[in-house]
């Protein structure tokens, strides 16, 4: 074997393996054994993604803060997440009596399904999707904007007022931060001109010397990726939008009423939609798994997609690490009247640099469009007082 072809071997070690173990049945019974195999991967690799994140997040949270970590399970406390599975499988499951028991079982199963199904499409490596769609991206998509079904179930089906209004401000922030979560996307569809989630790849896939084509480098990709950001953290309810989650206010939104293993498939789907969505990020704006510069694509190409799914997984904990818990009405306002009509802004910008042609003026006519967009609109809306900074009262 060749070493120019040593690194094509490595990239494609997972599609070989598929192959091969599919050469040991029927060539009818093949595309079904490569699913299987392709399924087997996916419910394997991104739930131990889940538990690995989860041990970081407490780690890095417990380091931010000055704290000690988990350190008492296993070398370093390395084993925390075996000992939170085990006591999740083992704790009661305790439903109320006036509960709808079956939608009440059945709202963290559809959350769950609703998020492995969104991971069919994405393209964590070359030649590495499960389906390739020619909308993909619509299919992603319409599976994440299924948990807000889920958690409309979970709150309505436990018949506790705490989760009734849990559920109703979850849903109300998730279709909230819904609409510039899709539009700031529709701009990479404008450009790549596909809904293909493996052909956006590809059109970021070039490079100019040492420096790769990703969107994110250019004005609209990146307002587009500061926006997608923002939503995806408030659809993730992560901070500062985890308020569907306000035990200080709410007890514990909408699954107060949930306990056992059901309360850990809520906290698994939860990481899990977290993980997704830095996938689709990845996807969308880093160029996937494309190498960040050219004499570094000899590394394999799955490496550099989970390798940027972690960076993104890092900044949800740092976030979560600094800043405070939104107030409600600064949440709505702040999507309403200052993330949509800028994403409005921006797609109207992302025509002009498409019909405007290579050249340098569409950098500096799109650059001082956004910029003088997001100083009016910071100046004149946030500062005003419909939205207002926060404010403070003291007892004299």
């Amino acid at each position: 074997m060749s070493g120019m072809n040593v690194p094509a071997t490595i990239d494609q070690i997972f599609i070989l393996f598929t192959n091969w173990v599919a050469s040991f049945f029927p060539p009818a019974y093949r595309p079904l054994i490569g699913v299987l195999l392709g399924v087997i991967g996916i419910i394997s690799v991104f739930p131990g993604l889940f538990a690995l994140t989860v041990l970081f997040e407490r780690k890095g949270l417990g380091r931010i803060q000055n704290r000690y970590g988990p350190n008492r399970v296993g070398p370093y406390g390395l084993f925390q997440p075996v000992a939170d599975g085990v006591k999740a499988l083992i704790k009661e499951d305790i439903v109320p009596f006036s509960a709808d028991a079956v939608v009440h079982f059945l709202a963290p199963i559809v959350f769950l399904t609703a998020v492995f199904m969104g991971y069919a499409v994405l393209p964590v490596g070359r030649n590495m999707e499960l389906v390739n769609m020619d909308a993909g991206l619509l299919f992603f998509f319409a599976m994440s904007a299924t948990s807000e079904l889920s958690v409309f179930m979970a709150g309505w089906s436990s018949r506790n007022k705490f989760s009734l209004l849990g559920a109703m401000r979850a849903v109300a922030q998730m279709i909230s931060y819904e609409v510039p979560l899709l539009l700031s996307a529709v701009v990479v569809v404008m450009i790549a001109g596909s809904l293909s989630l493996p052909e956006i790849v590809a059109a970021q896939a070039g490079y100019t010397g040492v420096w790769p084509h990703w969107y994110v480098f250019t004005p609209w990709g990146f307002a587009s990726f500061i926006i997608f950001g923002i939503a995806a953290t408030a659809e993730t309810n992560r901070s500062p939008f985890d308020l569907p989650e306000g035990e200080s206010e709410i007890v514990a939104g909408y699954f107060t009423e949930y306990s056992g293993f059901k309360f850990a498939i809520f906290f698994i789907a939860e990481y899990l939609a977290m993980i997704s969505i830095s996938g689709i990020s990845t996807t969308l704006f880093l160029g996937g798994w494309a190498a960040p510069f050219s004499f570094l694509t000899i590394v394999p190409s799955w490496f550099w997609f989970f390798a940027k799914v972690m960076m993104f997984l890092f900044v949800f904990i740092w976030v979560r690490a600094t800043l405070p818990r939104l107030r409600q009405d600064q949440l709505m306002n702040f999507a309403w009247k200052f993330v949509l009509p800028f994403t409005l802004l921006n797609l109207m910008v992302t025509a002009l640099w498409r019909f405007m042609g290579a050249g340098w003026e569409r950098w500096v006519v799109s650059t001082a469009i956004l910029v003088a967009a997001y100083i009016l609109m910071g100046r004149t809306g946030l500062l005003s007082k419909h939205i207002g900074p926060r404010s403070y009262r003291y007892a004299e």
